[in-house]
């Protein structure tokens, strides 16, 4: 999914954490790149962003204060980490992540995983930020590198977005791994309370073919009419929705194609700069759409 960063260009993830080598891949994968929409020719070369890490990433979430950036990692055995990476050149423009920074991962004290909150509303105090011993995971994996005493892990983090003076944060599902199994969870992290709040629980989806119901949140936006634009990514019918302030879901479009399309996940909804179109996408074979108004405030 990737972010748009302060100064116009997006950061794009690696999803994947294969070594040169293995399945035919001449490079080590699971780093970001940054990709400048209008200026070709800074993208035909591109560099990875090594000190944000190698791992699977999934979204970035930026702040434009600081310019620390809010990283998600998409992944199991054990399951994946949420990091922040302090760049030691905040804020200067295209290029200035690569030269270095620190990378931490989230701890929430006397919390191993986030699954295990599930009432909605719920505020975590006291987050803290694990520095991450080898973040090229030469030998072993990031999340590997940390006991479940060390951080605090989530089940598929996916979407991230800046937006409300925080980070938005999807976690996709928990089922056996959780005392109440869910299917999802948006956070929101506050930094300068150092606090996390859960604003959104999915119950249990136990008919995902019949519609009405939403399970698996993925990519996530800030609407700048209010509230939140979720891409779902669940078991049966797939939606691109809506989420109010005070929780509320509501359908924006379905996937209801009849050929091999079908049942695939919506992708990376973003509004255009003038708000008119809200962006999206259908991940197989690559569809996009521009979904226009009119839009409201909620």
């Amino acid at each position: 999914a990737g972010g748009p960063t302060p100064w116009g260009t997006w950061l794009t993830c690696e999803e994947s954490e294969g070594r040169a080598g293995d399945d035919g891949y001449e490079r080590d994968h699971g780093f970001v790149f940054e990709v400048d929409p209008f200026d070709m020719a800074a993208n035909r070369e591109p560099r990875p962003i090594t000190a944000m890490g190698r791992f699977r990433h999934e979204a970035v979430a930026v702040d434009p204060r600081t310019g620390i950036v809010y990283q998600t990692e998409d992944a199991s055995g054990p399951f994946g980490l949420i990091y922040r990476y302090l760049p030691d050149r905040p804020l200067r423009g295209r290029g200035s992540l690569l030269a270095g920074g620190r990378l931490e991962a989230l701890r929430v004290p006397d919390v191993a995983d986030l699954s295990e909150v599930t009432e909605p509303g719920t505020v975590l105090e006291g987050v803290q930020w694990v520095p991450v011993p080898d973040r090229d995971a030469r030998t072993a994996p990031i999340r590997n590198q940390f006991t479940d005493s060390d951080v605090t892990r989530a089940r598929k983090v996916e979407g991230a977005w800046w937006g409300d003076g925080g980070a938005w944060i999807v976690s996709s599902y928990a089922r056996e791994e959780s005392p109440v199994p869910h299917d999802g969870q948006v956070w929101f992290y506050d930094p300068a309370s150092s606090r996390i709040t859960l604003r959104l629980l999915f119950a249990r989806n136990l008919e995902p073919g019949v519609d009405g119901a939403y399970d698996g949140p993925d990519d996530i936006a800030v609407s700048p009419y209010g509230g939140v634009i979720i891409a779902e990514d669940g078991e049966g019918l797939q939606h691109l929705m809506g989420a109010t302030p005070d929780g509320t879901t509501f359908p924006i479009a379905r996937n209801d194609s009849t050929d091999a399309t079908k049942d695939v996940e919506f992708t990376g909804p973003v509004f255009s700069p003038d708000r008119s179109l809200l962006f999206a996408n259908i991940q197989e074979p690559g569809y996009m759409f521009a979904i226009t108004g009119p839009w409201q405030g909620g």
